[in-house]
This record gives structure tokens, sequence and C-alpha cells, in this order.
């Protein structure tokens, strides 16, 4: 039985599933480039509808364009970028809030593949309809 409560679970479970196996192909040691190919070919194969780092529209008046570019854009839904980083920052997380916020989507996830035991997260916007 599916936990209502988490926003698009059988999309979010299967993409994170494809980080794991990503993360155990490649282990932990690439750059964020080569993980994004990788990545990228397992949504082919499972023929999933993405977008690759597009250029996201301005988060505010003056801000120049192509500042915000996420690695992958999920069947409209669900942003993930992607680190290679000994710890996701701070600043990580305000990239994220600010992706899904231009967006209007409802989930973000940002996974450090440079982590011993990948451990992706889950970036919601409150402010986003369902």
């Amino acid at each position: 039985m599916a936990d209502d409560s988490l926003i698009h679970p059988e999309l979010s479970y299967k993409i994170t599933g494809l980080c794991f196996k990503v993360h155990n192909d490649l282990g932990r040691f690439r750059n964020e480039r080569s993980y994004g190919d990788a990545f990228e070919v397992l949504l082919k194969n499972e023929h999933i509808e993405y977008q690759r780092e597009p250029q996201l529209p301005a988060s505010f008046q003056g801000e120049k364009n192509g500042r915000n570019v996420p690695d992958f854009i999920i069947e409209g839904i669900m942003v993930i970028d992607f680190k290679a980083k000994h710890h996701i920052a701070r600043e990580d997380y305000y990239q994220m809030r600010r992706y899904v916020a231009v967006l209007t989507l409802k989930l973000g996830l940002l996974v450090n593949f440079q982590q011993q035991h990948l451990c992706p997260k889950r970036v919601l916007n409150s402010s986003a309809s369902a």
C-alpha cells in the first residue's frame, strides 16, 4: 500500500532506484557529468520522459538568463540535481528550492554521488499545487 503523503511515490521510487544503479555501477569518484550521462542512458532505457540541463526562467526580476540550470526535469513533475562532493551544503538545498519554486513543482531530488552510501534528499515545495 502506497503512502499517500509521499509526492509522486511511484516515479520517485523508480528514479531513486536508477540513481542507486548509477552509483553502484560507477562508484563514488566520478564527476557530475559522468553520473548524468549514465543516468540519461537509464532514463532512455526505461522510456522515462526527461529534459537534461534545461535553462530555467529567472527567479527574480533582473536575474540574468541561464543562472538556474538543474541536471534533469523528469516527466515535467520532478527536478533532479546531481552533486559529486564531500557533503551537501546549505547552498545546494537553496539551489534546489529555487528550481522547484521557479518551475512551481512539488518535488526536487538532490543526489550526492560521492557519498559512500547514496542517500537522495527530497526537497519539497509546499507552495506548489498538487
